[in-house]
């Protein structure tokens, strides 16, 4: 696989639109982090991670609805990719859907929110977005 955070993300849009309450990807550090932010950002409700076996984990995830049963995730687009990837600095980090979305960054200081990064005034490499 040549990009698994694209793999991470077509996986919840497809989840999301099934309408499954859960669904497992392979872990890596990266998309445990990018978990981590969706959880606090109130995208998802929780999130896991299991092993398989002594050598296969995996991050499971439990996708967040509304009462109406419509997904809290409503769009996920990814931004940097191998072929293109997009760096910026901290003051041409734009906001999401007018602030109702998020960006996913990675940092020198680790992986935040645009939000985070431009309060900590630090830029990076804009992973995904998120609304």
């Amino acid at each position: 696989m040549t990009d698994p955070i694209a793999d991470l993300l077509t996986r919840i849009r497809n989840a999301a639109q099934a309408r499954h309450s859960r669904l497992d990807v392979p872990a890596s550090k990266l998309k445990t982090e990018i978990a981590r932010i969706l959880k606090e950002e109130g995208y998802i409700t929780s999130y896991k991670l299991v092993e398989e076996s002594k050598v296969r984990k995996s991050l499971r995830l439990n996708l967040k609805y509304t009462p109406d049963k419509r997904s809290v995730i409503t769009g996920l687009r990814r931004v940097s990719r191998p072929g293109s990837r997009r760096y910026i600095g901290s003051t041409g980090i734009r906001r999401v859907m007018g602030g109702l979305g998020i960006s996913i960054l990675t940092t020198p200081r680790g992986v935040m929110t645009g939000r985070a990064a431009r309060k900590a005034r630090v830029g990076g490499e804009v992973l995904c977005e998120v609304w």
